[in-house]
């Protein structure tokens, strides 16, 4: 398990990028060592602080294995950074990760969040059809990363999962649940300990 691409990007004006008019959604590798600070990896710029700032979004990691899907399936190439992210993975199970656990990668401690919530910003971004419906359905969101302990990391690091919940919440199964998928909140309900807002959604949804 190991990164493939570390990415950083600046914020731009853009007409297509909502209300806010600005994105850094244009993530770009870099190849030399990035120093990892508690709100993210230095040079890392995000326009809209509102809906993508706090430290519980500090990094954001998508699979390669995730991209070769999405290739076959756009019939086209995505390199790394297309969706974003800040983290291009290879031989990590990014939606199968677990709220809570952490990895090490060089020296930083990183532990999961949460999934990305797919935005106007990146339908427009991708400029593919049914896009925003298209990701939600493939349950392939990418995770959320914050800052356990600050250090730095590169390209070709290996992500070492240094502890993982015995029960917990998939980045894959909070995606789905939070976009209707039943079987995804009965999974998350049978989790011992878990935040009582999936029992509201449930009474909700189940009902």
């Amino acid at each position: 398990m190991r990164i493939l691409s570390v990415n950083v990007g600046t914020s731009i004006d853009a007409e297509w990028a909502g209300d806010l008019g600005r994105t850094a959604i244009d993530k770009r590798a870099v190849a030399h060592r990035v120093a990892v600070l508690a709100n993210g990896l230095a040079g890392d710029e995000r326009a809209d602080q509102k809906h993508h700032g706090g430290l519980d979004h500090a990094i954001y990691a998508y699979a390669r294995e995730d991209y070769d899907w999405w290739e076959g399936r756009l019939g086209r190439e995505l390199r790394d950074g297309r969706f974003g992210e800040n983290l291009t993975t290879s031989g990590v199970d990014v939606n199968g990760a677990l709220s809570g656990e952490r990895w090490r990668v060089g020296t930083a401690v990183l532990e999961v969040t949460r999934p990305r919530t797919p935005c106007v910003v990146f339908r427009n971004w991708m400029d593919e059809p049914g896009w925003l419906k298209r990701f939600t359905a493939a349950g392939r969101p990418g995770a959320y990363l914050r800052v356990v302990e600050p250090g730095e990391l590169g390209p070709g690091d290996e992500v070492e999962v240094v502890s993982r919940p015995e029960a917990g919440v998939s980045v894959a199964d909070w995606f789905l649940a939070r976009h209707g998928d039943r079987d995804a909140l009965r999974r998350i309900l049978a989790v011992p300990g878990h935040d009582a807002t999936w029992d509201e959604l449930a009474e909700r949804a189940l009902a």
